[in-house]
C-alpha cells in the first residue's frame, strides 16, 4: 500500500501526525475540563466545545483564500506558530473564575485560527503531489495513508491526556482541575516536533508550497483551464457534498461530547480479562502490528520479507499473551474510549484499501460520492446501536459538589463493549467518507480555487461541528434513546439526499 507513493506524502503526513497528537490530547479531556473547572452545565459546556470545533474547521476557508494569494507553505508555518501560542496560553492554570474563562476563550480562538492556516493548506499540498501523472492513480490511496497518519497521533492522545493528568495530581500535587492544563501543554511539545519534521524533509514537497515567486520559477505543467460552465458544475457538485457531510460530522463528533458523557455517567468504570486489555494502548499497537504484518506476509515477494513478517506476528502475539491476566482489572476513564476510533482507522485502513483495490481491479470500485453516501448509512447504524443499547436507562443526573458546582452522577454500568462496538461502526463510516471526501475535493476543485474549495470542505465540517451542540442540549432533556435517534435520523436523511444527487455528482468525477 505504501509502494509508488511520492516521498513528500510521508513527510507531510508525519508533520500532521505531530500536530494532531497535540490537538486530540487536548480534545480528549476538554469537555470534562469545562464542566469540572468552570462548573458549566452539559449544554453550556457543549456550546463552547462545539463552537471551538466550528472555529477549527471554519478558519481553513480563510486560510485557503490567503494561501491562494501568499502560498500554502507560508500559511502552514504561520499556522503552527499561532497554534503554539494558543496551546501555551491554555496550558497555564489560572483557576475557574471569569478571567480564567476569558483567557481560555482567547486561547481557543488562537488555536482555531492557527489550525485554519495549517490543516487545509497542508492537505492541498498533499493533493498537489498527485498532479504528477505518474502518481495520479494513487491519489485515493495516498489520502488514505495520510488520514491513517493523522490517526496514529490521535491513537496515543487519550492515554497521554489521562497519564499526564494523573502524574500532575499524584507526583506534582496539583488539584484535579489544575492538572488538566498539563494535558494541554502536551500540544506545545507536539507542535515543535511537527515543525521540525516539516523543515527537515521540506525538499520532498517544496514544489507544492505555492506562492507567486515559486509558481513563476517552478518547472511544472501549465494549470488546467476550465470553461465557466465546467467550473460551475464542479463547484455545485462540491457544495452538494459539503451539504451532506455537515450531518456526518454533527453525528461523528459526538465522540467528544454526548458519547463521552455516556462513557462518564452510564458506562462501567472497570474492566477485567480480555476486555481490560482493550484499554491499554500498547495492546492496540500490537494488534496493529499483527494486521500490517499479515498484509506484508501475503504481499511480500521475497522470503526475507515473509520471514520478517512472521517474526513480527509471533512477537506481537507473544506480547499480548504476556499481557493477559483474567484476574487483573483496570479502571476505565471516560476519555480513554476516544482511542478506539483512531485505533480502528489505523488498523482498518489497509483492509479498506485492499477491498477497494480489488474492486478497482474488477472495474467495480464505487465512486467517491457513492462511498460518502454509504458512509452516512453506516453512521446511522452506529446510532441505531446506541439507541437500542440505551432503552430503559434512567435520565442523566447531577448533584452539587463541595465547591457548589453541579457534578455529574454515575447512574449505570453499561458494558464498555457497547461504545467499543459503536466506535468501530462509526469508523467504518468515517473511512468511507472523510479521506474519500478530501480526495474528491482535491481532484474536482477548479485549479484556480483549490485552496478555497478545500476551505469549503472544512466550512461544512465547521457547521457540522457547531451542530454538535445538539448532543449537549439533548443531554438530560430527553431519554437517551431519543437523543441517539436524532443523529440516526439526520444521517439517514443525508444519505437519501446524496443518492438522489448521485448522477450529478458522478458526472464531474
Amino acid at each position: 500500500m505504501f509502494e509508488g507513493q511520492p516521498k513528500g506524502l510521508f513527510a507531510l503526513a508525519l508533520a500532521n501526525t505531530g500536530e494532531r497528537f497535540g490537538y486530540y490530547t487536548m480534545l480528549a479531556v476538554f469537555a470534562l475540563f469545562l464542566r469540572a473547572n468552570y462548573g458549566l452545565s452539559p449544554a453550556l459546556a457543549g456550546t463552547i466545545y462545539s463552537a471551538f470545533l466550528m472555529l477549527v474547521y471554519f478558519f481553513p476557508l480563510i486560510g485557503g483564500i490567503m494561501a491562494d494569494k501568499f502560498g500554502f507553505g507560508r500559511m502552514v508555518t504561520t499556522g503552527i506558530l499561532i497554534m503554539f501560542a494558543g496551546y501555551l496560553l491554555l496550558s497555564v492554570p489560572l483557576g475557574g473564575d471569569s478571567v480564567a474563562l476569558v483567557v481560555m476563550l482567547a486561547a481557543l480562538l488562537l488555536i482555531g485560527f492557527g489550525t485554519g492556516l495549517f490543516k487545509g493548506n497542508l492537505q492541498v499540498m498533499v493533493g498537489d503531489l498527485y498532479n504528477d501523472p505518474k502518481y495520479a492513480d494513487k491519489r485515493d490511496a495516498g489520502f488514505s495513508i495520510f488520514y491513517m497518519a493523522i490517526n496514529i497521533g490521535a491513537l496515543f492522545a487519550p492515554t497521554a491526556a489521562i497519564k499526564i493528568k494523573e502524574y500532575a495530581e499524584t507526583a506534582l500535587g496539583y488539584s484535579s482541575n489544575d492538572a488538566y492544563h498539563f494535558s494541554f501543554a502536551v500540544a506545545c511539545a507536539s507542535l515543535i516536533l511537527s515543525i521540525a519534521i516539516y523543515y527537515l524533509f521540506r525538499s520532498t514537497f517544496r514544489h507544492t508550497e505555492g506562492g507567486k515567486k515559486k509558481a513563476a520559477a517552478a518547472d511544472t505543467a501549465p494549470v488546467e483551464e476550465l470553461s465557466k460552465e465546467e467550473t460551475k458544475q464542479r463547484i455545485v457538485a462540491l457544495c452538494l457534498v459539503f451539504a451532506v457531510v455537515i450531518f456526518f460530522w454533527m453525528a461523528f463528533h459526538q465522540n467528544g461530547l454526548s458519547l463521552t458523557y455516556f462513557a462518564d455517567e452510564f458506562t462501567a468504570q472497570s474492566a477485567e480479562g480480555l476486555q481490560a486489555m482493550c484499554f491499554n494502548v500498547w495492546n492496540l499497537v500490537a494488534v496493529i502490528f499483527i494486521v500490517y504484518a499479515l498484509f506484508s506476509l501475503f504481499q511480500s515477494k521475497t522470503s526475507k520479507g515473509k520471514t520478517i513478517s512472521v517474526i513480527v506476528i509471533i512477537a506481537a502475539i507473544a506480547f499480548l499473551c504476556l499481557q493477559y491476566d483474567p484476574e487483573t482489572g483496570v479502571t476505565v476513564s471516560a476519555p480513554i474510549f476516544q482511542q478506539f476510533n483512531p485505533f480502528y482507522v489505523v488498523a482498518l485502513t489497509p483492509v479498506s484499501m485492499a477491498i477497494f483495490g480489488a474492486l478497482a481491479a474488477k472495474g467495480k470500485e464505487p465512486s467517491a460520492p457513492r462511498k460518502i453516501a454509504y458512509g452516512m448509512i453506516v453512521a446511522a447504524i452506529a446510532y441505531a446501536l446506541m439507541a437500542f443499547g440505551s432503552f430503559g436507562l434512567p435520565m442523566p443526573q447531577t448533584t452539587m459538589g463541595a465547591d457548589g458546582n453541579p457534578v455529574a452522577v454515575h447512574v449505570a454500568d453499561v458494558t464498555p463493549n457497547l461504545l467499543i462496538l459503536v466506535y468501530l461502526v462509526l469508523t467504518f463510516g468515517e473511512l468511507l467518507l472523510s479521506p474519500m471526501g478530501i480526495s474528491f475535493v482535491s481532484k474536482v476543485a477548479p485549479p484556480k480555487y483549490k485552496g478555497m474549495m478545500m476551505g469549503g470542505w472544512f466550512v461544512a465540517t465547521a457547521i457540522g461541528n457547531q451542530l454538535v451542540v445538539v448532543g449537549g442540549l439533548l443531554w438530560g432533556a430527553v431519554p437517551l434513546w431519543v437523543c441517539w435517534s436524532v443523529f440516526l435520523g439526520v444521517c439517514l436523511v443525508a444519505a437519501i439526499f446524496m443518492f438522489a444527487m448521485m448522477k450529478r455528482l458522478e458526472k464531474v468525477c
